[in-house]
């Protein structure tokens, strides 16, 4: 019979460097760019309505992938993945605000 309190310990990967694997030295250069994102103030109409229309409502690579009608797998938003998400849909929504608030201007079409 084997016993498994003595068996050998497994062995488990080990990086060389962790100092490479690291994503904490991408940390300021995170924060700089957040910072500034969240500085700018959208003042203009026609910078509103571009920022409106360069960033997408919905992650553009979020979908349901049928085969022969049917569903076969989900794709979830990626956009998730990007570090300044959240800044980026604030600064679209400040535009939106803009657009609404400042100019009296319809956004249904941008959303």
């Amino acid at each position: 019979m084997l016993n498994l309190a003595q068996s050998a310990p497994q062995a488990t990967p080990t990086f060389t460097n962790p100092r490479l694997f690291s994503l904490k030295r991408l940390s300021p250069i995170r924060q700089w760019c957040s910072q500034r994102i969240n500085s700018l103030e959208v003042r203009n109409a026609a910078v509103a309505r571009f920022i409106c229309r360069t960033i997408p409502t919905q992650c553009p690579f979020e979908r349901d992938v049928c085969l022969f009608g049917r569903f076969t797998f989900h794709i979830p938003p990626m956009c998730k993945l990007n570090p300044l998400y959240e800044e980026v849909v604030g600064l679209r929504f400040r535009a939106l605000c803009h657009l609404a608030g400042d100019c009296n201007e319809d956004v249904r079409r941008y959303c």
